[in-house]
This record gives C-alpha cells, sequence and structure tokens, in this order.
C-alpha cells in the first residue's frame, strides 16, 4: 500500500487516490477504462452474518472508507462498474482492514459475491492535499537526476511503503548491454531535494552505495 510521507524531503506524498466519488454526469455503470480510474481497495471477505464486507485498503485516506457516498466495483473479469452506495465504514484495530456497510448488501451471501471486487474511484476526484503535498501519480514517470552531477538516473515508476515511503526508480542503461533494473530510493530529505512538479524531474542526493551500477 501507498502510504503518506511526512514533511522530511519539504514535500508529502499522497497516496494515489483522493475521497469519496462524487463527480458529475458519471454513468451509474461506465464501461471499464482503467486509465480513468484509481483502485483504492479490495474486497477480501464478510464480516459477520448482517452484510458487511471487509476491503484490503490501497489508500492512506481514511474517509474514502468511512465517509458515506458513491463508490464503485469491478468485479473479476467485468466490463463494467457498478455503482454502489457506503453507508458507512470502520477501521477493523489490529487487521489493517476497514468493515463497509453497502446499501443494497444484506447478507452474508451477498458480502461474499464481492469477494475479490476492487473498489474503485475516478481518477480526477482526489483529496485535497497540504502545501507541498503530492499524489503518487504526480510522481510517477518524473525523471530522476543526479543532484551532483546532473546525469539522468531513470524514471520514477511507483512509491513503495517499507517504513518510509521509497521511490521506485527504473533506471536509465548506460550502454545497449546494460538491463534495467529498479532500485528503491528512500523519499527523505537526506537523499531528495524537495519535488518541484513544474520541472518534472527529482533531484537525488545519492551516498556511495545508495545506487549501484
Amino acid at each position: 500500500m501507498q502510504s503518506t510521507t511526512g514533511s522530511n524531503v519539504g514535500s508529502n506524498v499522497g497516496s494515489n487516490v483522493g475521497r469519496k466519488g462524487t463527480l458529475p454526469n458519471l454513468p451509474k455503470n461506465p464501461t471499464v477504462d482503467l486509465s480513468d480510474w484509481i483502485e483504492i481497495g479490495k474486497f477480501v471477505g464478510v464480516q459477520g452474518l448482517q452484510g458487511e464486507v471487509r476491503v484490503y485498503p490501497d489508500s492512506d485516506f481514511p474517509q474514502r472508507f468511512l465517509e458515506p457516498g458513491e463508490r464503485w466495483i469491478l468485479r473479476p473479469q467485468a466490463a463494467q462498474l457498478e455503482s454502489i452506495y457506503l453507508e458507512k465504514g470502520r477501521y477493523l484495530d489490529g487487521k489493517g482492514l476497514y468493515v463497509l456497510s453497502l446499501r443494497g448488501v444484506e447478507n452474508r451471501e451477498q458480502a461474499d459475491s464481492l469477494r475479490g471486487a476492487k473498489l474503485m474511484v475516478p481518477i480526477g476526484d482526489r483529496p485535497p492535499l497540504e502545501d507541498g503535498e503530492f499524489h503518487v501519480l504526480d510522481l510517477v514517470g518524473l525523471t530522476v537526476i543526479n543532484g551532483y552531477t546532473q546525469e539522468t538516473i531513470g524514471t520514477v515508476i511507483g512509491i513503495a511503503s517499507a517504513g518510509h515511503d521509497l521511490l521506485e526508480i527504473e533506471t536509465q542503461p548506460k550502454t545497449q548491454d546494460t538491463p534495467r533494473k529498479t532500485i528503491l530510493v528512500p523519499l527523505v530529505k537526506e537523499f531528495v531535494k524537495p519535488i518541484d512538479l513544474k520541472q518534472k524531474q527529482i533531484e537525488l542526493l545519492p551516498i556511495p552505495g545508495l545506487i549501484t551500477e
């Protein structure tokens, strides 16, 4: 799960989701074009007998799972999203899961039918962030350069979470015979300069051994 960093780099990274999906003029069952949607969680089980479902979150914004409102479901192998209304939710301490009550899902059988489905929101529906914060999608695709030499290191392909957020960087081969590889760099001020999205690049301050050839 992609988490939200602290302010160590002069910027925070929000996860790749915003708040509840309430954009205007969206069809109730839109045809899937995944470039227009974000997965914020996955249905992994049933809670009790009253139709509650367990969701493993792929978002650090609790309001996605707690605030009532419209969400969308993408079932395995489905060609269309299904609109559904979140009535309430709560965090399940110790499990890292949310328990959701969905309108129209009233018993265990109905809840179990959602197992394996994804909880989705429109890509354009993002939560408000503090000054200097970024969504993961804003960072993916940025060029990464060495802040000392200005040489290109590679491209951001994602954010991994392991205590600190980690930039996932696909390196740029220096020769045709050099394979591409993925490196992980802690997203902290010791290694990353404050990020300016207008420059469409991230400057690293690598120490020996941080980036292996």
